[in-house]
């Protein structure tokens, strides 16, 4: 349940805890307060001394920016449970959330939580990812949302049955914008000295070989392989630096970060699984890709070339036909132009199909997400078999590489990225993962080039090689 009441923060937590008693389960309660512009970074950057290992940073190309500080509630399942997403949607719908504003609010605001999902729940883990559930989510304490004309800053509190009304004031209270004190920035401009790895190589390429076996014998359509690279840097990684660098070099890709303690999941995906704004919903089909060219003239070359390649215009196609099949369930009156587009980012471009539509009234955010998980650009097609053979093939353990990551509200508004572009940092340590699309006319040695395109964005983030 959703309540708004106007009346001062004082009563509204009395309120709360009221209700909190009675029922004897905890309550949200959300303060949220317009705030003069500020940079989201600098928010994020605020949170280091209070909240490290419990932050997250968020933003679009649609100029809409969220970071949250802190863990006030957490909402994450067991090992290999198949069932994740409905459990997180339940206990999400479950708890009773009460939200106090002045003024107009925006999507994004008061209760939110953040977080994401593994790639596979069945396949065993790694030591890698020993950490990471296979999903969790977070409310943070603090957080700040950033929109095209406006700034807001929302304070959560988990409100217990034997909490405190004083106690309770004073959490709202120290968290006013006017408490909040902005530490000096530092500079991020600098290049890192570091020990690449690279994990199962000919492994890989033999996987791909056994995959394209498989293909051209009707087993499967389509599957995603991905490799690992590991990086030794000799000091330790500065997340903000990397934030800060994917934020210049990738403004038309979702730049993300999770914090796990002392481990920091971060990239810059081009690639929106689904967004759901009251009842419009958006998806994107992304496959098919190719380097940029050093010229315009060259640049044209190539993003026309990959417009007429059968090759990729064979592995877009099996993306949209599956993303449009899957919203159409869930969705009415879902639409898709005939013919891809290009969408280029700094260091690449790929085929891009947008598709639209509305939610019907008993599909949920996370629904879809669950239906939509993983996308042919990320799994295979058709789906489940697909997901067998990178269980199969694949040399790795994905972890939190590939799978959805992103937020939902308390009014089912939300956005997923697929969580592609990424690495994982731990101190000096850095894990990263890139992944192509094998069909039957796949040549190994040129997705592994591929592969090293992709992963260019990660390492220049981390200052390991020159923008």
């Amino acid at each position: 349940m959703i309540t708004t009441i106007d009346h001062s923060v004082k009563e509204h937590i009395q309120k709360a805890l009221e209700v909190a008693r009675r029922s004897n389960e905890a309550v949200i309660v959300s303060h949220i307060s317009e705030v003069d512009a500020m940079d989201p970074l600098h928010f994020f950057n605020y949170g280091e001394n209070l909240f490290l290992g419990e932050r997250f940073y968020w933003s679009g190309p649609s100029t809409f920016t969220v970071v949250g500080l802190g863990n006030e509630l957490v909402i994450e399942t067991s090992d290999q449970t198949t069932n994740r997403f409905r459990l997180i949607e339940n206990e999400w719908k479950r708890l009773n959330k009460q939200v106090l504003h002045s003024g107009s609010v925006s999507v994004g605001t008061g209760p939110l939580l953040f977080g994401g999902f593994s790639f596979d729940p069945i396949k065993s883990k790694s030591q890698l990812w020993n950490d990471f559930s296979e999903a969790k989510f977070f409310l943070p304490t603090i957080m700040l949302t950033n929109t095209k004309e406006r700034s807001y800053l929302t304070v959560n509190k988990l409100i217990h049955p034997f909490d405190q009304l004083e106690d309770c004031i004073e959490h709202f209270t120290s968290y006013e914008i006017n408490n909040l004190n902005f530490s000096h920035i530092r500079d991020c401009e600098k290049f890192n000295e570091f020990k690449l790895t690279e994990l199962h190589k000919e492994e890989w390429l033999n996987a791909i070989v056994k995959a394209k076996e498989q293909i051209h014998a009707k087993q499967i359509d389509k599957v995603v392989l991905a490799r690992e690279v590991h990086l030794l840097f000799n000091e330790k990684v500065d997340t903000y630096s990397v934030i800060d660098s994917l934020q210049k070099n990738q403004p038309t890709s979702y730049i993300f970060a999770f914090e796990n303690g002392i481990q920091s999941f971060i990239g810059a995906t081009p690639e929106r699984l689904v967004k759901k704004e009251n009842h419009k919903v958006f998806s994107t089909c992304l496959a098919g890709s190719i380097k940029r060219g050093i010229s315009v003239e060259e640049d044209k070359l190539l993003g026309h070339q990959l417009l007429t390649d059968d090759k990729n215009l064979l592995e877009h196609d099996i993306v949209v036909k599956m993303i449009k099949k899957a919203l159409e369930d869930c969705c009415y009156d879902v639409v898709t132009p005939d013919k891809p587009k290009l969408m280029k980012t700094k260091n690449i471009q790929h085929l891009y199909t947008p598709v639209e539509g509305f939610a019907r009234e008993d599909h949920s955010l996370l629904s879809m997400v669950e239906r939509l998980h993983p996308t042919p650009a990320l799994g295979g097609y058709p789906k489940h078999a697909a997901i067998e053979k990178i269980r199969e093939l694949e040399p790795m353990h994905r972890g939190w590489y590939a799978g959805p990551i992103g937020w939902l509200d308390a009014y089912d508004n939300g956005e997923f990225g697929v969580a592609i572009r990424s690495g994982l940092i731990e101190g000096n340590k850095v894990a990263l993962f890139a992944g192509c699309g094998i069909v039957g006319e796949s040549v190994p040695e040129l997705e592994y080039v591929e592969t090293q395109i992709k992963l260019k964005p990660m390492m220049t983030a981390l200052g390991g090689i020159k923008a």
